[in-house]
């Protein structure tokens, strides 16, 4: 009866879109480092400093990212909008359905980029097109949604940090394969070009699995429990509701942009000297990644027995803080594994603070709230990613990792506003427990 129900929920899904994501992922990367590589050698054939040349493949890699990161961030806004609106209007699976058919176009145009030999340039058509169905956000809030409405509020926390963990399960797969898959080649296959049709199968069967199989599920309110949460909220109020939202939005986007700040950096600091890595070893340092969530949901699962959901994004915070602070001094291999071993807290945060977010309002209005979270993560970008890849550029000669030590002051600000709202509803608590004993008392009788 459970692999039956896991089957038609939304398992398989996350599943597949997770793994043509992560090979698409590490094949992104060492495509446009050899593309830098060619255009780098086109103009500087004279030159014989290895570390001018090096710090030049540094640049351009960084100068591609700045531009590409914020497209992708940028252009799903509206049509992401509309995409929640509609999904809040009935039509669920929309926010998940177009971002799979951005998702398969994006592969093809990358497919025909490695086939007929096409320069980087193809890629900025590629992200608008990824960007206008809605992308990795609005599928990602849209699946979030899902998940929403088939659980009860107690529940919620823990079902999103279980699609979580599928997802990271999914993503360590792919990605410890995607390296050695993307080696892969013949004399008239260049390598990568397996790598996007796997992709791209994939997301096929993502798309008519989500069409004709997926099940919509939506957990009935309880009329008792309604009332009694009408009665009990009430001192906060519509005021209180909003104060909530306000603050998790900004812990949510002070955290999202520590960490994406860090891994746009990463995908270019993992290539340079003393690091260095190949294919096969971007592979694994992806996967480690993914590692974290698997780490992540076991540690909320045990931590949320003793703890409250406050507490578990203060602790999955602190660690990926301590984690990226020692990352801004590794030289070594293995000492990046270590600095990724100190983060295997640092994906709690986001699952809870949707969650709580979720709880601020009815149901018909998950998918907005949800999508608007994503989307404002999105737009934040526009600013730490141009002043990340710049800063970096600066102390790319003196000191690369200050970037990361600046992620780690940027994680402790995102703690203020989750302290605030933990303050408040202590507060509120006290207040609770007091209308609920009043609520349980059984009526006198006049």
């Amino acid at each position: 009866m459970y692999l039956t129900n896991v089957w038609w929920s939304i398992e398989p899904m996350v599943v597949c879109v997770q793994l043509g994501n992560s090979l698409f992922m590490t094949a992104l990367q060492i495509i446009v480092k050899d593309r830098c590589i060619n255009a780098s050698n086109a103009t500087n054939s004279s030159a014989v400093n290895s570390t001018s040349m090096e710090d030049s493949l540094q640049n351009a890699m960084s100068s591609f990212y700045m531009i590409y990161r914020p497209l992708i961030q940028l252009v799903p806004i509206l049509p992401g909008l509309f995409l929640a609106w509609l999904g809040d209007r009935g039509w669920r699976k929309a926010p998940i359905v177009a971002p799979l058919v951005g998702f398969m176009l994006s592969r093809l145009l990358l497919l025909l980029m490695l086939l007929l030999d096409w320069p980087l340039e193809i890629l900025w058509p590629e992200v608008i097109l990824l960007g206008l169905s809605g992308g990795f956000g609005v599928y990602w809030g849209g699946t979030m949604a899902l998940v929403s409405l088939g659980s009860t509020e107690q529940d919620r926390s823990k079902f999103m940090m279980r699609a979580e963990l599928v997802n990271g399960l999914a993503g360590l797969v792919g990605c410890a394969v995607s390296g050695h898959l993307f080696s892969l080649s013949t004399g008239s296959l260049r390598p990568g070009v397996v790598t996007m049709v796997v992709c791209l199968l994939l997301y096929t069967f993502c798309l008519l699995y989500t069409i004709f199989f997926l099940q919509v599920k939506q957990i009935a309110p309880n009329d008792h429990k309604h009332q009694r949460e009408a009665k009990t909220t009430a001192p906060s109020g519509q005021c209180g509701r909003i104060l909530n939202i306000v603050l998790l939005l900004a812990g949510g986007i002070l955290y999202n942009a520590a960490v994406c700040a860090s891994k746009n950096i990463l995908v270019v600091f993992e290539l340079k000297e003393p690091l260095h890595w190949n294919a096969e070893e971007v592979g694994y340092g992806n996967a480690s990644g993914f590692v974290i969530i698997i780490s992540s949901f076991l540690g909320a699962m045990v931590m949320s027995r003793w703890v409250s959901d406050h507490t578990l994004i203060t602790i999955g915070m602190l660690s990926f803080s301590t984690g990226i602070f020692l990352m801004a001094f590794v030289t070594t291999t293995y000492m990046f594994y270590i600095a990724r071993a100190l983060t295997l807290f640092a994906l709690i945060p986001m699952p809870i603070i949707r969650s709580l977010m979720s709880q601020q309002v009815q149901g018909s209005s998950y998918g907005m709230v949800l999508t608007s979270l994503q989307l404002s993560m999105k737009v934040s970008s526009v600013g730490y990613t141009p002043l990340y890849t710049k800063i970096y550029q600066q102390t790319l000669s003196w000191f690369p990792g200050f970037v990361f030590i600046l992620s780690s002051i940027i994680t402790i600000l995102a703690i203020i506003p989750i302290s605030i709202l933990r303050s408040g509803l202590a507060k509120r608590c006290s207040y609770q427990q007091e209308t609920d004993k009043e609520y349980l008392l059984p009526p006198q009788e006049t």
